[in-house]
């Protein structure tokens, strides 16, 4: 059972980036799947997640900007970050819960990303 996340890097404010999160070993359908950031000297914090149901639920500080998806035949879920400022950089990872809520908390998730880092500056 595992994720890859991938896809971070530089971004430029008012600019987009994409994040995949390939997932193996088990299905990403089957599962509720989110994305975390971590800051530096900060907590993690849940930024979008997607339930088994497809109900998708973000973060206040990215509603409108991000939009979490799930591709089915690639077992896949993508983070489109649009819109990106400052306060987006950190490591970002993904994470699959068996939890039936689309939910935010970190603790209810059981399988987790290597994290991928997102960068944002002009």
């Amino acid at each position: 059972v595992q994720l890859q996340a991938s896809g971070g890097g530089l971004g430029q404010i008012g600019g987009p980036l994409r994040l995949s999160c390939a997932a193996s070993g088990f299905t990403v359908d089957d599962f509720t799947m989110g994305w975390f950031r971590q800051a530096p000297g900060k907590e993690r914090e849940g930024v979008s997640v997607i339930s088994s149901t497809g109900t998708t639920r973000y973060a206040d500080s990215v509603k409108g900007r991000f939009t979490i998806s799930r591709d089915n035949a690639k077992n896949s879920v993508y983070l489109q970050m649009d819109s990106l400022k400052p306060d987006d950089t950190g490591v970002y990872y993904c994470a699959a819960s068996t939890f039936t809520w689309a939910t935010l908390m970190s603790e209810k998730y059981d399988v987790w990303g290597q994290g991928t880092q997102v960068t944002v500056s002009s």
